[in-house]
């Protein structure tokens, strides 16, 4: 079988081992954020959409709530399964944002970390408008990075435009405000930003760096 890894349902097939170790997680003030706005705890099931290797969803479960985590690439769910799948309140779930499987009205809250970008916008919105129950909320995240401040943010970012494969149009993509007037319409949206300081070993950078899709993997070396 071969796999079409411009399809970004499959982009990160071949990054699985570096998403795991090296992408970093985020800041313990959101799951604040998300017990005080959300009212998240056990009494709350979330549908994970792009769920990926599990990152949001192990701080997500911290809370005690059902965790549903719905990921289409089977590698990236196998690592979540590795990982979370002895967890009485998680369930994997082999499934889209655009085409979940989730039964209708069946959750309270949907998140998207670091993937939002990747879905279709209507699809994904009909979508979560059908798995949500009454007075449900979606929270989308992204870690940022920083690509200016001092020379070594402007350096990576140079060598993300120079040599990523297709860095520009992913960078693009982050940009969503309009994608989030369609998805919501004339619904409250609240931004919420947070510090998420890294501190990186050679190690951990080389690695985070290849866990980018944009990213020429070892094997082009």
């Amino acid at each position: 079988v071969t796999t079409d890894l411009s399809d970004p349902k499959h982009r990160f097939s071949n990054r699985v081992k570096d998403y795991v170790r090296f992408r970093p997680s985020y800041p313990p003030a959101l799951l604040t954020l998300l017990r005080d706005e959300a009212r998240i705890g056990p009494e709350v099931t979330v549908a994970d959409m792009g769920s990926g290797t599990g990152i949001l969803t192990d701080m997500l479960l911290q809370t005690g709530c059902r965790v549903l985590g719905v990921e289409p690439n089977r590698p990236m769910r196998k690592a979540a399964e590795d990982h979370l799948g002895s967890h009485p309140r998680f369930q994997s779930v082999a499934g889209s944002a655009e085409a979940s499987g989730l039964s209708d009205a069946s959750v309270d809250l949907v998140t998207a970390a670091q993937a939002f970008h990747w879905f279709r916008v209507d699809e994904s919105g009909r979508e979560f408008r059908r798995i949500l129950r009454p007075e449900g909320t979606v929270v989308l995240l992204w870690n940022s990075r920083r690509v200016e401040g001092n020379p070594f943010l402007k350096g990576y970012e140079h060598i993300l435009r120079q040599w990523g494969t297709d860095y520009t149009m992913v960078r693009r993509s982050y940009d969503v405000d309009k994608s989030l007037a369609r998805l919501f319409g004339n619904a409250e949206i609240k931004h919420r930003t947070f510090t998420n300081n890294q501190f990186l070993t050679y190690e951990v950078l080389e690695g985070r760096l290849l866990s980018s899709s944009y990213v020429p993997t070892r094997a082009d070396s």
